[in-house]
């Protein structure tokens, strides 16, 4: 089952979110911010976790990757799933939601960072209509001094206007 993410699930998403930067594939965070700070830079609709039985499995949700309003319909997807879960279909399931619901709120850009190292991510938002669009070489490096590149892949609308772009 997948619903939306309410305040009190912090404590789950926080603690897959750790898990996704103890891999070291998952994200360039060294630490879990607080729920305040994670929060605030967060759009406050689209975010969805994603349930088996009554334990959340995963979480995904939405930024703004830039302020000024002719980007307003372009955001950048955040998506994680607990170390136990992964391989099962939660990812894809809550993928394609979170793609769904940014649709309906008017989002006619959704794109993704992915570490170098992170092919099942990569493999999975080419599953759910992601491209390639390109790759950024040597951007940043790892704790260990590793220089990395990225993969910038996107989604767009399939709709000029998606259905909530009056909204936005």
């Amino acid at each position: 089952m997948i619903r939306p993410m309410r305040p009190e699930d912090w404590k789950a998403v926080s603690k897959i979110y750790k898990e996704g930067i103890d891999t070291e594939h998952a994200t360039f965070q060294t630490d879990c911010p607080p729920y305040s700070a994670w929060d605030a830079s967060h759009i406050k609709e689209c975010r969805l976790v994603v349930l088996d039985g009554a334990r959340i499995a995963g979480w995904a949700v939405l930024s703004r990757v830039n302020m000024r309003w002719c980007y307003r319909g372009v955001a950048e997807v955040s998506i994680y799933v607990g170390e136990e879960f992964r391989g099962k279909g939660f990812g894809y399931h809550l993928l394609s939601a979170l793609c769904r619901e940014a649709e309906q709120a008017g989002y006619w850009t959704l794109q993704s960072t992915v570490l170098q190292d992170n092919e099942a991510s990569r493999r999975l938002h080419t599953k759910c209509g992601f491209r390639l669009v390109g790759r950024r070489e040597r951007i940043a490096r790892d704790c260990h001094g590793r220089w990395l590149d990225t993969y910038l892949m996107e989604r767009r609308c399939p709709a000029d206007e998606p259905p909530g772009y009056n909204r936005l």
